[in-house]
């Protein structure tokens, strides 16, 4: 048996969920993390606002992540009524998903003619783990 000098190449590591996680953070994604009756965290809710879009995710576990763009002036982002695109699967999955999405003006969601409104808003406390999305009116 003859051993060759050379180490055997080994495929670039995936990146986990934590890391991705860390990387949406960075890119200006804020979490809460809505609480049952008993106070037992249901889901991780990531929100980012910018230009004219809200990205939204959803992990309930490592298997089962949902991800959104909406327009920024939809009035409930946990259930829109109207979504540019939309992720669905694993967490590693769908959040590659969501970091892969430019982060400039989505075609279609506003008239290229008129001046594109950045998504406003707030976060409205609504109880012990418990947090509203309250779109700016004006």
């Amino acid at each position: 048996m003859t051993s060759s000098p050379e180490a055997p190449e080994t495929a670039p590591a995936t990146p986990g969920t934590d890391s991705l996680l860390h990387e949406l953070i960075g890119r200006g994604f804020q979490f809460l993390h809505p609480c049952d009756e008993h106070g037992e965290v249901v889901a991780v809710v990531g929100v980012r606002a910018h230009h004219d879009v809200v990205d939204v995710l959803r992990l309930h576990s490592e298997d089962d992540a949902v991800a959104t763009r909406i327009p920024g002036d939809e009035e409930n982002i946990l259930a829109p009524s109207r979504m540019a695109w939309q992720s669905t699967g694993t967490a590693v999955h769908v959040l590659g998903d969501l970091l892969s999405l430019p982060d400039q003006h989505t075609p279609g969601l506003a008239d290229p003619q008129q001046p594109s409104a950045a998504a406003r808003g707030c976060w409205v406390p609504g109880g012990p783990g418990r947090a509203k999305w309250l779109a700016a009116t004006a």
